[in-house]
């Protein structure tokens, strides 16, 4: 397929209560509102295809990059190109489909981390302390917990939405996998008090930090 025809194909498959859900949650007008699930058969018809990957990407349509990301080849793009990704793509959902499928996926991603973390620019940012939130919870040899926890205490408070919600995690990765400091992880999400009213759906678990931690560790008992 190329450009046009996925276009026409994605354009086809529009849902307009999956539109206005995504409208609802932040995302630009530039989308057709696809379902997950459509986008996710038309890219196993597609199968691998960077090239077109790249085209569908620089459309900046949603449900075209939702698709690009199913269909790209990680360890074709360059540091800079993932880079480059991140920070253009605004919407949270598709940014964390671009998380979990390229670059939890890419070779050396531990280069972005303390890059990102650090970084201005929000959707880095967010990204950075995903990537530090996983090391914590599966690979913290090397990570300072004190001073990352030193960090989320001062920092979190004012930062953006989209990066709270990763550093978040990354303080939930500390109370859940790290008991010497659960009860500082603990104490910090009651401080802050980020998303203690969180509307949640029954059966699911609050984002809230503490609500959170205690829920995880109830579970490994």
């Amino acid at each position: 397929m190329n450009l046009q025809e996925t276009l026409s194909t994605l354009e086809s498959l529009a849902d307009e209560k999956v539109r206005k859900q995504h409208l609802k949650n932040g995302a630009r007008e530039n989308l057709f509102g696809a379902k997950m699930g459509d986008i996710r058969i038309l890219a196993k018809k597609i199968k691998s295809d960077h090239p077109l990957a790249l085209e569908l990407w620089k459309t900046e349509n949603i449900d075209a990059r939702m698709l690009a990301i199913l269909i790209i080849k990680p360890k074709d793009l360059s540091p800079e190109e993932i880079e480059n990704m991140v920070s253009s793509e605004q919407f949270a959902w598709a940014a964390d489909w671009f998380y979990n499928y390229i670059v939890k996926e890419y070779p050396n991603k531990e280069q972005f981390r303390e890059k990102w973390m650090n970084s201005s620019d929000k959707m880095l940012a967010r990204a950075g302390w995903s990537l530090t939130s996983g090391r914590i919870a599966r690979a913290p040899e090397g990570i300072n917990i004190s001073a990352i926890l030193d960090r989320i205490e001062s920092e979190m408070p004012n930062l953006p939405t989209e990066v709270q919600w990763t550093m978040n995690s990354a303080l939930v990765q500390v109370g859940i996998h790290h008991p010497n400091y659960r009860a500082r992880a603990l104490a910090i999400g009651e401080k802050l008090g980020i998303y203690r009213d969180y509307p949640v759906s029954k059966g699911c678990t609050s984002p809230f930090a503490p609500i959170w931690i205690n829920e995880m560790v109830s579970r490994q008992k």
